[in-house]
C-alpha cells in the first residue's frame, strides 16, 4: 500500500483486479470493466471511468512488452477515495506530464486529464521490472 495515502485511510471497503492483456482493445475492456465494477458498488464516476481509460491506453502504447500483460487495479478505502493503479512491465519509461503540449498534438494529453481529475497521481517501482502508475479520486471533486 503506498505511503502516498491521506493519513487515517487505512481500510480498503472494496477491491478488484484484472490481468489483461496489452492491445488496444483492452482500454475499452478496462473502462467497461472498471464501469461496471463501481457500478456495483454504488459509485457511478465519470471520471474514474477516463482515469482509468488514460491509464490503460498508457500502459498499452508506452508499458507493453511482448508476450507479458498489465493489471488493473482498483481500490475504494472507507472514506471514499478511490485509488487506480495500472500495472506494466516497463518500469524503465516513467511517464511525465510533456511540457507544453502543442495545440494538434496527437498525444500528451493523457496524463492532463488524470492530473484533472486526480487528487493526486505518481508512479511507484514494482517487482520484476515494472511500474505502478496510480491515480486517487476523492468524493467532491469532479464526480469521484
Amino acid at each position: 500500500m503506498s505511503q502516498d495515502l491521506q493519513p487515517g485511510v487505512t481500510r480498503t471497503t472494496d477491491l478488484f483486479t484484472a490481468q489483461l492483456c496489452a492491445s488496444r482493445r483492452s482500454v475499452r475492456v478496462a473502462r467497461l470493466l472498471a464501469e461496471r465494477e463501481l457500478a456495483a458498488w454504488g459509485v457511478k464516476s465519470e471520471a474514474a471511468a477516463h482515469v482509468v481509460a488514460e491509464l490503460v491506453a498508457n500502459a498499452v502504447l508506452h508499458g507493453r512488452v511482448r508476450g507479458r500483460d498489465f493489471r488493473l487495479r482498483l481500490m475504494r478505502f472507507a472514506d471514499g477515495t478511490l485509488r487506480v493503479e495500472v500495472t506494466d512491465p516497463r518500469g524503465d519509461r516513467v511517464p511525465r506530464i510533456p511540457d507544453p503540449v502543442a495545440a494538434y498534438a496527437e498525444s500528451g494529453r493523457g496524463l492532463r486529464i488524470v492530473a484533472a481529475y486526480a487528487e493526486r497521481w505518481g508512479v511507484e517501482k514494482a517487482p520484476a521490472g515494472a511500474k505502478i502508475v496510480w491515480a486517487e479520486l476523492v468524493p467532491g471533486r469532479g464526480d469521484a
